[in-house]
């Protein structure tokens, strides 16, 4: 049975209407589903065709051709995203993490500033989702 809180709202109604309590949840809810989502695009190339953005000397580096190398990206987003929606406060890390790689892909290889700039304030983000789980582990969230 919920606790009563002032004006008669129960812990739980005051938590839903707690704006850090949104902000933790869209942030979940985004990096959990995008990460899943473009982890899949990589392995059909409907929204984007991804291996033109994989660096030269990436390419170089791995073995295979660089749309295979994008299957292993597909994989490890869609693992990202997975870990934020069990573990947000790990989760929110292992995506800032995979950003900053992405970053530097795009600047030192296809020189997308646009775009790595864009990837630059998910990354912050992310960082501020795993903040704001560390915040809901405290017992202010369900």
């Amino acid at each position: 049975m919920a606790t009563e809180v002032s004006h008669g709202r129960s812990a739980s109604g005051v938590l839903r209407a707690d704006p850090a309590y949104q902000a933790f949840v869209l942030l979940r809810t985004v990096f959990t589903i995008a990460p899943v989502l473009f982890g899949l695009d990589k392995f059909t190339n409907l929204l984007v065709d991804w291996p033109p953005y994989l660096a030269t000397w990436i390419d170089g580096v791995v073995p295979g051709t660089a749309q295979q190398a994008m299957y292993a990206v597909g994989v490890i987003e869609i693992v990202a995203g997975l870990v934020v929606a069990v573990a947000p406060r790990f989760g929110g890390l292992l995506v800032a993490a995979w950003l900053a790689g992405i970053i530097v892909n795009l600047v030192t290889g296809p020189g997308l500033f646009d775009v790595a700039l864009r990837d630059f304030g998910l990354l912050v983000a992310a960082l501020a989702l795993a903040r704001l789980a560390v915040w809901s582990r405290q017992g202010r969230a369900a």
